[in-house]
């Protein structure tokens, strides 16, 4: 009972999680028109942390870590934070945020040639079959949104979407590997407080702070978002659900998070649905289905499908 009551709680965070990234695509392309994307994710990194350190001050968490996790907490920030999100801000300059929505949910793909790689796990035919049926859809998604057409050469954006999902599968097999023994609000914070200082000095040299009086309510509200629940609460939620849940079993949840990027995109953006990029990305999600052989697990891992509790 026990152990179902913390399986139930990890699967909510990330799928807490997931909703929340879908939505900062959103987000994202919303306050791009005014900010460079190194302005926004100094904002963002810095209301983040402010609002990690408040928790940590509320829950009387340490902030003193040891030596040892410092190149782990370094390595983490930069990958799965700094790089992470330049890379994607810097991808929804030229494309639209449904399209990165779908692409983002290529990443289990990616964790599964890894763990060929790294963990010495077998390719079957069923795996290299969903992989060749995930990139159909990738490139459905891409061709379909780069001038409604079925034109190349792809949007150098769609390459840096693509480069940040295997960004994201490296990060998130380190998270689960590398056993950093700090509650994952401490590692969040860090992670964040990492990601803040590597971006200010392109704020500084981009004069950044020139553009700030300029942003709307809306725009704020925005960046709010994406500083408390992005960078703050769905890093830390995510990491809680890896304290529980398997890497493959949590990188399901990218699934739904398309999802909530083309629901919100449409509602706040006012962007067409293209019924050809829609059919792409369900065709990235059975392919990245077969490639973990995963179905019942992600059926079995949403959290209303708990019949233990």
């Amino acid at each position: 009972m026990i152990a179902s009551k913390v399986k139930f709680a990890a699967s909510l965070y990330a799928l807490m999680s997931i909703s929340f990234w879908g939505i900062s695509f959103v987000s994202t392309k919303a306050v791009l028109d005014k900010l460079d994307p190194y302005t926004l994710l100094v904002l963002r990194f810095g209301i983040g942390a402010l609002f990690l350190l408040v928790l940590l001050a509320l829950k009387r968490y340490p902030l003193r870590i040891s030596l040892k996790y410092i190149p782990h907490l370094i390595v983490l920030g930069i990958l799965g934070v700094f790089v992470h999100q330049v890379i994607q801000a810097t991808a929804l300059l030229t494309i639209n945020a449904s399209a990165a929505g779908w692409i983002i949910s290529f990443s289990p793909v990616f964790t599964v040639i890894l763990s060929v790689f790294f963990l010495h796990e077998k390719m079957t035919v069923l795996k290299a079959s969903g992989m060749i049926v995930a990139i159909i859809g990738v490139l459905l998604v891409t061709t379909s949104n780069n001038q409604q057409s079925f034109q190349l050469p792809i949007s150098v954006g769609y390459l840096l979407m693509i480069l940040s999902t295997l960004n994201w599968a490296i990060y998130s097999v380190l998270l689960k590997r590398l056993h950093i023994q700090l509650p994952s609000l401490v590692i969040t914070f860090y992670m964040c407080l990492i990601g803040f200082t590597l971006t200010t000095p392109f704020l500084i040299r981009n004069r950044g702070w020139e553009k700030m009086p300029f942003l709307t309510s809306v725009e704020w509200a925005h960046l709010l978002f994406l500083g408390v629940f992005v960078s703050g609460v769905a890093y830390w939620y995510w990491a809680k659900a890896l304290e529980v849940l398997e890497a493959s079993q949590v990188s399901v949840f990218l699934y739904l998070e398309p999802v909530a990027t083309l629901v919100t995109a449409i509602l706040l953006l006012q962007e067409k649905i293209i019924p050809v990029s829609i059919l792409g990305g369900i065709i990235i999600i059975m392919g990245v289905i077969l490639v973990n052989g995963r179905l019942l697990t992600f059926l079995e891992s949403l959290p209303w499908r708990n019949k233990n509790l």
